[in-house]
């Protein structure tokens, strides 16, 4: 975990009261906050728990949501969070942190409404996240299986802006892919070639060897069928990511 560095102390008390002001930054955040016998997480949970019953829903109890927030806890971790204390630390203390928390995790919110509008739109699911090939995609990406015998068919989904690395599929013969958009908006760009924007009915022939990448437009979620071409020692090679720079003038 990256060191946590604080300077809040100094910042605001550091004339004032420079002993507080020390203790803040180096003892409580320099030492403690970086102490690893206990996860950052848990450790964001711990206190935000510890200062919602003192009564404590100042601008302090915002930065502790936020540092939660950034330490991995969703909407769906601190609503439960803040029931469990509410009936040990008191009603009127769950209501005034869920004001709170529902600012901090707003985009969240947004994002998972948007999730489930994109899911009404097609008559396939999403799928669990797509955590095996997590690591040729930027953003978040999800698979669901449709068939797997015969002729693998794949629905991926993509959040705005994801999208996977360039990559080519080998085959000593046949094989190949076919895109065939079935909800949102997004593209497929071949090397040296112009992106093409797909919409819903939209089929893309992808031949082997020929590297290419494919995700969603920045603003919208994308959900493709994924037809794996059957073949003789199918593969696929990734490559480099699809950086910022070329990401970047699509619309």
């Amino acid at each position: 975990m990256e060191k946590i560095v604080q300077t809040a102390g100094r910042d605001a008390l550091g004339e004032f009261a420079p002993e507080f002001a020390d203790l803040n930054d180096n003892t409580l955040f320099g030492k403690v906050w970086n102490d690893e016998d206990i996860d950052h997480k848990t450790r964001c949970i711990i206190t935000v728990v510890a200062l919602m019953s003192s009564g404590i829903t100042d601008s302090s109890l915002k930065y502790h949501l936020e540092n939660a927030k950034k330490a991995g806890v969703t909407r769906k971790e601190i609503a439960a969070i803040i029931t469990h204390v509410a009936f040990y630390a008191g009603w009127p203390k769950g209501w005034a942190v869920f004001n709170m928390a529902k600012e901090v995790w707003a985009e969240e919110g947004v994002a998972a409404d948007a999730k489930t509008a994109h899911a009404a739109e097609m008559v396939f699911p999403i799928g669990a996240p797509n955590d095996a090939f997590a690591q040729y995609f930027i953003g978040q990406s999800y698979l669901a299986p449709i068939s797997t015998s015969q002729v693998g068919i794949f629905n991926v989904t993509f959040e705005p802006g994801c999208r996977n690395n360039w990559h080519v599929h080998h085959a000593d013969k046949g094989g190949g892919q076919i895109l065939i958009c079935v909800a949102g908006r997004g593209y497929y760009q071949e090397w040296g070639k112009d992106a093409v924007e797909m919409k819903p009915g939209d089929c893309i022939n992808i031949p082997v060897g020929v590297k290419h990448w494919h995700g969603a437009a920045p603003d919208s979620w994308f959900s493709h069928l994924a037809v794996e071409v059957p073949g003789e020692n199918g593969s696929n090679e990734w490559l480099e990511a699809v950086d910022d720079s070329q990401y970047g003038i699509l619309k």
